[in-house]
């Protein structure tokens, strides 16, 4: 049973928009209709100083006081209402958009918090970064202004258009000629481009995840001078993005300045002076009857560019959705329902059968039977790639088995709530991973509730209390600000954590690899101590650590090859006798880091 077949996807909708949307739809409905009444209400003095202009120029003695001073008020108390339903519909829109922002971020939290540990070593931090803050942020535009800007657009030309075929329907014929060609040389541009947005996508991430690789190895570059090899990944992204970019817009160029001059202000202002023009001396109508639409016409060029801006903010936010839901959608490790799950009995630990693939398609583990008994260290060695850290990580539970089970105390542990495995289990991984937070805080991660000399117990045995104390708020630094701890002094603290978890069953993956000939020995001694009476798993690349180990299991393409005893293995003459001979060790040698 693999992670992905415990926990299938919730099923996609087809449009992503509406599916991110659909707590808010309906807010952003009355929003989009408060901003679209409140454009119409705003373009109400211009028919009033159409007809202001009508009157003064009609014949004499129309243009009224009383007349006059109505039609002001309504004017201004028009443009009032407008903009005071355009606010409120800009408010409910922004509301609405904070709380899908809150919405999105939690879910998000959430998913990462229950995916399988293992998903993470696949996906680079430039990835999940852009889908919880970049692509959150594009939705913004969506949220908080697309719909209060489409009801606005469309309400100006709605009205305008409506006021325009109520004065006279053969010159509104005319006047909004212009504007059916402005969407057919649009639907060209975005049908021409439509095909570049994926690789302009691909390129803005491919720039994301160059930029954070490029940050994080800026060390390592410094160290080695390689900066004209460590650049180069980041201006080949770059080169890229310019040329996805320039596929993107060259489509758009010519199409789009032929459709924004077509419906420029002036364009549309000489189509109706040259129709009002015509009409006049054909007597069809007055010289002050094409005042209202020399008035009102031009000023629908305006909202019907503003749309074309939205169309292509909208093209941006579908992928931002997607990216997003594809985040939100990530299968999570299946988690027994509270009446199902179970305790272990003891801490003997079983792989039966156990095979695993990256993806369901890279296989690294094939049929793996393995028992740990309690109480016993079991040590696991191989080449590089070979599949060790797979096994460990499984064991950890970062991810399933593709095929077999792995038992704890007799219980599958996919049954097992992860609280309680990992009360059960402890691991010391090659990397370190501390959070920003105090020496206390980190070493008391798995157990919050630690009293301070637990704390202290827990950092004396991982031989870093002394260390600790040495910095300059003692138990109080802060990982990264006043506490400058090297690899193997983090190492300590991680181990510290282990400590005070007080598992039965431990893992360690090589978790001196990294550290200097003094931290080594410091690690390897506590270690030592703390590994005393618990079932051991051990992943080894230096076969003199683990000589002492009651069992031993050779892993070569992710199977086992052979398995024994340390004097066994070596008289079977078999490929353990062959890496230790590589090695050159003696088998006098002492220095095991697991205990005797």
């Amino acid at each position: 049973m693999s992670t992905h077949d415990a926990a299938p996807a919730e099923p996609k909708q087809a449009d992503p928009i509406r599916r991110i949307l659909q707590p808010i739809r309906g807010r952003l409905i009355v929003a989009a209709l408060l901003t679209g009444i409140g454009s119409m209400f705003t373009l109400v003095p211009l028919a009033g100083i159409a007809q202001l202009a009508t009157m003064a120029l009609g014949p004499a003695g129309t243009l009224a006081q009383g007349d006059v001073w109505r039609i002001v008020i309504a004017s201004a108390a028009s443009l009032f209402l407008g903009m005071a339903l355009i606010s409120l519909g800009e408010l409910a829109a922004h509301l609405a958009d904070n709380r899908i922002t809150h919405q999105l971020r939690l879910q998000a939290m959430r998913r990462l918090g229950q995916v399988p540990l293992g998903w993470f070593t696949s996906r680079a931090s430039g990835e999940v970064k852009q889908a919880m803050q970049d692509d959150i942020n594009t939705l913004h535009s969506l949220t908080a202004h697309f719909y209060t800007t489409t009801g606005r657009a469309v309400g100006a030309i709605a009205i305008s258009v409506v006021y325009l075929f109520a004065m006279d329907w053969r010159m509104a014929l005319i006047a909004i000629l212009p504007f059916p060609g402005f969407f057919l040389f649009f639907g060209r541009a975005m049908k021409a481009s439509g095909s570049n947005m994926d690789q302009f996508v691909t390129g803005m991430g491919r720039i994301n995840h160059a930029v954070v690789e490029f940050v994080n190895g800026i060390p390592v570059v410094k160290a080695f001078g390689a900066t004209g090899r460590a650049h180069g990944s980041y201006r080949a992204a770059v080169d890229a993005f310019a040329d996805a970019f320039a596929a993107f817009t060259r489509p758009l160029v010519g199409s789009m300045a032929n459709a924004n001059a077509l419906i420029a202000p002036v364009a549309v202002l000489g189509v109706v002076v040259i129709a009002g023009t015509v009409f006049v001396a054909l007597d069809m109508m007055a010289p002050v009857d094409v005042l209202p639409f020399a008035l009102v016409a031009p000023g629908i060029s305006a909202p019907m560019l503003l749309l074309h801006y939205l169309t292509h903010d909208l093209n941006n936010a579908t992928g931002a959705a997607q990216r997003v839901l594809a985040l939100l959608d990530t299968p999570v490790l299946a988690q027994p329902a509270p009446g199902q799950q179970q305790l272990p009995n003891g801490t003997e630990i079983r792989l039966e059968g156990v095979s695993y693939a990256y993806d369901g398609q890279n296989q690294v583990l094939s049929d793996i039977n393995l028992t740990l008994r309690p109480g016993t260290v079991t040590a696991v060695v191989g080449a590089s790639g070979s599949g060790k850290s797979t096994l460990a990580r499984l064991l950890l539970r970062f991810f399933d088995p593709s095929v077999g089970r792995i038992t704890l105390g007799g219980v599958d542990l996919r049954q097992i709530a992860t609280t309680e495995l990992y009360r059960r289990v402890g691991f010391v991984l090659q990397e370190v991973r501390l959070i920003h937070a105090s020496v206390r805080e980190n070493i008391a991660l798995g157990r919050p509730g630690a009293s301070s000399g637990k704390v202290e117990a827990a950092a004396r045995l991982a031989n870093i209390h002394e260390r600790i104390l040495a910095l300059p708020r003692g138990y109080d630094s802060v990982i990264g600000e006043d506490a400058q701890l090297s690899g193997g002094e983090l190492q300590r603290v991680s181990i510290a954590r282990a400590v005070l978890l007080d598992p039965s069953v431990l893992v360690l993956d090589e978790a001196t690899a990294a550290a200097d000939a003094e931290n080594e020995v410091a690690i390897q001694d506590a270690l030592s101590r703390f590994a005393r009476g618990r079932t051991l798993l051990v992943i080894a690349h230096r076969l003199d650590t683990i000589m002492h180990a009651d069992h031993i299991v050779v892993v070569e393409n992710g199977a086992i090859l052979e398995q024994g005893s340390h004097a066994g293995l070596l008289a079977d003459k078999g490929r353990y006798a062959q890496l230790w001979a590589l090695g050159g060790y003696q088998d006098t040698q002492e220095d095991a880091v697991l205990p005797c």
